[in-house]
């Protein structure tokens, strides 16, 4: 995802002249696809070492996964996911200038499997579910808190299937001790991997 500034990117001011930086998708069926991704404050994919990294991790769980990208941003994750075999993916992005690219660079592809959604992810999660998941992808703003209540958001209702996977990209931090508070739950949940590069720690997690 993405969103590094404190100030979410929804509420910055974007001028329209602004270019489009892009993202390479690394492997599937769009492998080394580029798509283009909005020039708003604090926004970046997923770099390429780590989403290699995080696939590689994934690679035994993703084909047939239906996906939730909690905090989209590019959709670096849910696009890589999605060229690696996932069923479905819903993508959250409230800000609206990086929701229509979502949605403009889904049907470059000629994706049907997908849909964005112009809403909170917070506000999202408070909706009875309509659907359960097998992976989601967690990586919100850094240094806001947002982990902790899209933790507690997510175990509050029935949005996660039995086993499904959770990961999480951050800041450096006490992870384990971050999600263990969100939730009594969280307790039960398996560490699977999890690494740091640079300034990025980002961890796999399995539920019972």
């Amino acid at each position: 995802m993405k969103h590094r500034s404190r100030k979410p990117v929804s509420k910055q001011k974007v001028h329209a002249s602004q270019r489009h930086s892009q993202l390479r998708i690394i492997g599937g069926q769009w492998r080394s696809r580029k798509l283009p991704v909005a020039d708003l404050p604090g926004l970046r994919p997923t770099t390429d070492r780590i989403r290699e990294t995080v696939f590689n991790w994934l690679a035994p769980y993703i084909n047939g996964t239906t996906c939730l990208d909690c905090f989209s941003g590019t959709g670096a994750l849910a696009f890589e996911a999605l060229s690696r075999g996932a069923a479905w993916a819903d993508l959250l992005e409230i800000a609206p200038q990086a929701n229509q690219l979502l949605t403009t660079n889904l049907a470059t592809l000629h994706c049907q499997n997908a849909q964005t959604h112009a809403i909170d992810c917070l506000q999202w999660l408070a909706k009875p579910p309509t659907k359960t998941y097998d992976l989601v992808f967690l990586d919100p703003p850094f240094n806001q808190g947002l982990i902790i209540k899209t933790v507690q958001a997510l175990l509050t209702q029935p949005w996660l299937k039995p086993g499904a996977l959770i990961y999480i990209e951050s800041e450096p931090c006490d992870l384990d001790q971050i999600i263990n508070t969100a939730h009594e739950d969280v307790q039960h949940w398996s560490l699977l991997k999890s690494k740091t590069t640079g300034n990025v720690q980002y961890c796999l997690y399995q539920l019972p």
